[in-house]
């Protein structure tokens, strides 16, 4: 079955070439279309899409409000948020919606098909440019919060060790393996493979992944 997409987006011209764009792929379809926030949210509850492709600056009701009433609705379709907002803040807001995937509206089509299909995979999706601004500011935050927010969050992240949340903290604040290893007194060598036992225990392919991870599951807190 190909992935069912909806776009929601105030402009027509717009949606119908995204339209045009994904339906080149065989397994993507869209099956709706939204222009203003509350069509949206209707629409999301009528056709239960798998993505839905949601611009942040809608009228009625913008993306950030359609993405929180729909997580507060417990509904289960991947949101992906469409912006040209270059901006790390905006990418925190993104994520503390619920929406799993953070585009700028400038991409080529292939990065557009390629996220859609990483979080239909159930993996997020960030604009690979943002990944350093978003290290930065998570780099801010507090670290006795930190160090509370994961204990808090064992029972979500119960696979891991107690290093292993700790090297996955580090990792939100942006420090390379050679940082990580003086800060904890440890080899690079032993931070490889706490970060490969890491990747692999949560399912994920990078650090960008691992961070959206770690924000999602508390054990790095944003303020």
């Amino acid at each position: 079955m190909p992935i069912r997409i909806m776009i929601a987006d105030d402009h027509a011209l717009l949606r119908q070439g995204i339209k045009k764009v994904l339906e080149l792929e065989d397994d993507l379809t869209v099956i709706a279309e939204a222009s203003d926030g509350e069509e949206a949210i209707k629409k999301v509850e009528e056709f239960e899409p798998d993505i839905l492709l949601l611009d942040i600056n809608m009228p009625k009701l913008n993306g950030l409000g359609v993405a929180k009433a729909l997580k507060a609705a417990d509904n289960k379709t991947n949101i992906i948020i469409l912006s040209i907002h270059d901006d790390e803040h905006y990418v925190l807001e993104v994520i503390k919606s619920g929406a799993a995937g953070y585009l700028l509206k400038d991409i080529e089509p292939g990065m557009l098909v390629n996220a859609i299909r990483t979080v239909f995979g159930g993996e997020p999706f960030i604009y690979p440019t943002l990944a350093k601004r978003l290290f930065s500011e998570l780099n801010r935050l507090d670290k006795s919060k930190r160090y509370e927010m994961a204990r808090n969050a064992r029972g979500s992240a119960e696979r891991l060790t107690a290093r292993e949340i700790e090297v996955l903290q580090l990792i939100g604040q942006g420090l390379s393996n050679h940082d990580m290893a003086q800060r904890l007194y440890l080899s690079e060598k032993t931070v490889k493979n706490h970060l490969t036992n890491i990747f692999r225990k949560i399912n994920v392919a990078d650090r960008t992944q691992a961070v959206l991870y770690a924000i999602r599951h508390k054990i790095v807190h944003l303020e």
